[in-house]
């Protein structure tokens, strides 16, 4: 078992935080500016307007005053929302469908929502021109991501009362997510990796385990130990942004391949070397997601074979050396 001495306040998509002493007495907004710092001032005054933020459940002024302990909540909006997504003839593998549920399986370098440079090209342009119902349903019925390049399993829900039901359900941390990845080193034991998750202090577009944080909690299961690598299977109990690769990274075992989280490449021989070059991307797949079915409440599993890319990295590294 591995965990960290932290404690954090419970929480879904939005972010939480209680007010510190030494921003005791400021307005709303000022300690807004500091507690979130990479949103602008202006951004965060609007969000406030917007009812967003609650301050100790309840909507507030940016003028109102904080004290120390006091409770932040920003559910932070979808910021494409309201604008039209363009719906576009991209490719899907689905895995599953009725008139509540997709389940597709994405492949690595998609990336799931448009966003600043990606107005196009995404998962959701890509529902949206499969089924224009989907326009209806909030992010087009996406309920849970994956990064831009981890392959595999996400669900979709078709309707209103499915989208409802399958946020319900990842509130409740009763839908089932695992993954496979390859880690640099030797993990020799299964365990439960137990420590909070917010945005790194000085690096604001990287995730780190903080103090803090919010909760996250994965469980890893050894599947085959490499030479140089071991190949593990990891479990979700909460779904943070980045959880797997930044929980390796705090296990000193990052993902093979991770180009933010990856830390020093091994030293390898020539043809391992090559083949993780070639790889290009975290070694990360989702290959099984389990549900309750949101109509008829049955539960419901699906699984996927190993990316064909990441079963030949694992094929070169299991007769990996090292330099």
């Amino acid at each position: 078992m591995w965990s960290a001495d932290y404690t954090s306040p419970e929480e879904s998509d939005s972010m939480e935080v209680r007010i510190p002493q030494e921003y005791a007495g400021m307005r709303l907004d000022q300690a807004l500016a500091r507690l979130f710092s990479e949103f602008s001032r202006s951004r965060l005054q609007r969000w406030v307007r917007e009812g967003n933020v609650l301050l100790n459940g309840a909507a507030a002024t940016a003028k109102s005053k904080v004290w120390n302990g006091d409770q932040i909540l920003l559910q932070v909006p979808d910021e494409e929302a309201g604008e039209d997504i363009i719906a576009e003839a991209i490719s899907l593998d689905v895995v599953y469908q009725d008139e509540a549920l997709l389940v597709v399986s994405k492949p690595a370098g998609l990336v799931v929502h448009p966003g600043n440079g990606n107005r196009s090209g995404t998962l959701q342009n890509a529902l949206l021109h499969y089924d224009s119902r989907l326009g209806s349903v909030p992010r087009c019925g996406i309920v849970h991501r994956l990064d831009k390049d981890t392959s595999g399993l996400l669900v979709v829900a078709r309707t209103l009362q499915a989208h409802a039901d399958l946020v319900r359900q990842l509130q409740a941390r009763t839908v089932h997510r695992h993954y496979w990845a390859v880690v640099q080193g030797h993990l020799h034991d299964d365990g439960t990796v137990e420590a909070p998750i917010g945005r790194h202090p000085t690096q604001r577009t990287r995730m780190a385990v903080v103090s803090g944080g919010r909760p996250a909690v994965t469980h890893i299961h050894v599947v085959e130990r490499l030479p140089c690598h071991t190949w593990i299977e990891c479990r979700l109990e909460t779904g943070r942004t980045h959880q797997i690769r930044v929980h390796l990274q705090h296990l000193g075992h990052p993902l093979a391949g991770d180009p933010v989280y990856g830390g020093r490449a091994l030293r390898l021989d020539s043809r391992s070397s090559e083949a993780l070059k070639a790889f290009g991307r975290q070694a990360l797949h989702a290959f099984r997601l389990g549900l309750v079915h949101p109509v008829s409440g049955e539960p419901m599993t699906w699984q996927i074979p190993m990316a064909a890319d990441m079963a030949s990295l694992i094929a070169v590294l299991r007769g990996a050396r090292h330099e």
